[in-house]
């Protein structure tokens, strides 16, 4: 508890400023790799671990127990603050939630989210009300717990076919009212929205990046933001790897992709002696 105690001081300390990167691993080997190249913290990705398990994310299919064991791993390759993403919580009730925020502190995390979409494709998006009692449940088990456990709360409208940012900021603003720590819309459109966000909240605002819109960090960091985040882009840009790779094997029979991987030696010795 010490251990994770330092960390959750210096992952809320990060919000202060200036502007930071919060990657995305999938599992233990990214989680090393992306410590050694010298970021300050890391955060899970739902999206990178569904597919990393062979299913579509954002419909319900991976459990609570599964999300918690990829939290641990990640935890447990890595000496820097983790957060997870713990999409909405991981059932209907409050206590779901609740119960959610306390088992993600026990595998290590330092802070989480909470999304307000359902997951069923009927009806996305919780309503306004209830987006916000899930989110006081969440910021209650947060604030319960023995470290400064960063809670962020997300609006996925403009994931979810709904691109209304007054209703996103108003749900911003409810979350923030609610006790959230950081305030996450992802998929918003440009920079003039995200810019919008950041003005209509005075809580520390994270953004998606690393989508279709060409934007730069120091952009973001002009327009308000204080945490980047690139949810399952990395885990998207291995499998687009692999895709390519392999549809050029099968379909031609040739292996132009090889000059340009690092060789088995290398990826090798990106792992401790001692773990091999």
């Amino acid at each position: 508890m010490t251990d994770q105690h330092a960390r959750a001081e210096a992952f809320r300390k990060l919000h202060e400023g200036p502007t930071f990167v919060l990657p995305n691993p999938w599992d233990a080997g990214t989680a090393r790799i992306l410590t050694d190249l010298g970021f300050a913290a890391l955060a899970t990705t739902s999206g990178g671990l569904a597919f990393g398990l062979g299913r579509r994310d954002g419909a319900n299919l991976v459990s609570r127990d599964e999300t918690l064991v990829n939290i641990r791993a990640i935890v447990a390759a890595t000496h820097l603050p983790v957060a997870a993403d713990l999409e909405n919580g991981f059932g209907p009730s409050l206590t779901d939630v609740a119960d959610t925020i306390r088992l993600a502190a026990e595998a290590g995390a330092v802070g989480g989210s909470i999304e307000d979409a359902t997951g069923h494709p009927d009806k996305p998006i919780f309503d306004r009300a209830e987006a916000v009692e899930r989110v006081e449940a969440g910021v209650a088990a947060a604030r319960a717990l023995p470290f400064p456990f960063t809670f962020a709360a997300r609006a996925e409208n403009f994931l979810y076919g709904r691109p209304d940012l007054d209703d996103t900021i108003e749900r911003l603003r409810a979350y923030e009212a609610a006790g959230a720590d950081v305030l996450y819309a992802p998929g918003l459109p440009d920079l003039d929205a995200i810019r919008r966000v950041c003005t209509a909240v005075g809580k520390p605002v994270n953004v998606l990046a690393g989508g279709s819109a060409a934007v730069t960090v120091a952009q973001l960091a002009d327009a308000g933001v204080r945490r980047v985040s690139v949810g399952s882009t990395l885990s998207r840009v291995a499998l687009s790897a692999v895709i390519d790779a392999a549809t050029e094997i099968h379909a031609a029979g040739t292996f132009s992709y090889a000059p340009g991987v690092r060789t088995y030696a290398q990826v090798n010795a990106l792992w401790p002696e001692a773990d091999s």
